[in-house]
């Protein structure tokens, strides 16, 4: 009776490891494509969203929506915090999509004129929405519990706060104002990135005097203030768990997002970072070149305030007009920072992207 020797066998194994060795990354990588395309997909309809939430409105949606002040007076049931001003409501920017996104469901569960964190929304913010989720983003896809600035669990009326978890976050601009800025009554502003070139401008409360983005607190953009143009201009992107968690239900007062990981420039933000990300720069900050600080997709900084994605190479970005666009992670500094501006007059070169 004629067999294998034990050299033929171990001849077939090695050519079978081979063949799984080659085919392993092919699978890897049409599975990471899916994936990819998955969540091209799920801006889309958060782009769309946005567009039909415009025609109905002739505005999109406040990035987050908080008790407005110009000297830190509200009414004791909005739960001002005395350092950012933030109050409640807190609905962010993705709750208001809701209607427009097949999220019906959710959205009549939800009590508007109450805030966030009321008893009667408990249950329903706690919702898991698939459109919020990109498929390659790991750390999980269940609800985030609120923190404070220490990491503990933030409480209202002594209940622990769960929020739908998202992986998408909006532009608030080069520019960012939350933290102290949100209360401050000057604050610096780059008036050129390529000259380094600041000035001082008044903000009382009004983060808009900021923002040179989409969205902000109390935010009210319209089509025609985007004057850089929609199609030139981020609305949103990624922003994976495996960095910061962050919501689709809004902004709670008191509390900070923390990253996941450490890295010698990250560190916990304020409450805006739960719905809202910036490309910088912002504040008139120089790195160590003297050159502004601007932190596109993934950039090593890791800040919880940036965009962040675990697709290989990159991350994928939503503009004003509805399309989305893969953006490596070696796109040009300065690009980055125009393309998420809507109002800074800066000219585009597509050659750098």
């Amino acid at each position: 009776m004629k067999g294998f020797t034990l050299i033929e066998l171990l001849v077939v194994i090695a050519i079978i490891g081979v063949l799984v060795g080659l085919l392993l990354p092919a699978v890897q990588a049409a599975r990471e494509a899916a994936r990819r395309m998955s969540c091209s997909n799920n801006l889309r309809q958060v782009g769309l969203a946005a567009q039909n939430y415009h025609a109905a409105y002739q505005r999109f949606p406040a990035g987050y929506v908080s008790h407005p002040t110009t000297d830190g007076s509200a009414p004791a049931s909005v739960m001002m915090d005395a350092i950012t001003w933030d109050a409640g409501p807190g609905w962010g920017w993705a709750a208001g999509l809701l209607p427009f996104a097949e999220g019906n469901a959710v959205h009549e569960g939800l009590r508007f004129d109450q805030p966030v964190w009321a008893a009667d929304n408990r249950e329903t913010i706690a919702s898991t929405i698939s459109m919020f989720l990109c498929p390659s983003a790991t750390g999980g896809d269940d609800p985030i519990e609120v923190q404070d600035e220490a990491g503990n669990a933030l409480t209202f009326g002594g209940q622990t706060i769960r929020l739908g978890r998202s992986h998408y976050v909006a532009s608030h601009g080069q520019e960012s104002c939350w933290g102290e800025c949100g209360s401050a009554a000057t604050g610096e502003v780059f008036t050129n990135i390529y000259t380094s070139a600041t000035k001082i401008i008044p903000i009382n409360g009004d983060a808009g005097n900021v923002a040179d983005g989409p969205f902000f607190r109390n935010s009210k953009t319209r089509f025609r203030d985007v004057l850089d143009g929609t199609s030139n201009t981020i609305f949103f992107g990624e922003h994976s768990s495996a960095l910061s968690e962050k919501t689709w239900v809004g902004v709670i007062p008191g509390a900070f997002t923390h990253p996941r990981f450490t890295s010698p420039e990250n560190g916990p933000d304020a409450a805006a970072t739960l719905t809202l990300v910036h490309a910088g720069p912002s504040g008139g900050e120089l790195d160590i070149t003297g050159s502004p600080i601007i932190h596109p997709v993934n950039f090593p900084t890791y800040h919880v305030g940036q965009m962040y994605s675990e697709h290989p190479g990159g991350g994928m970005v939503c503009f004003g007009d509805g399309s989305v666009r893969f953006v490596t992670n070696f796109v040009d500094l300065y690009l980055w920072a125009e393309m998420s501006s809507m109002n800074e007059h800066e000219v585009i070169d597509w050659e750098k992207l």
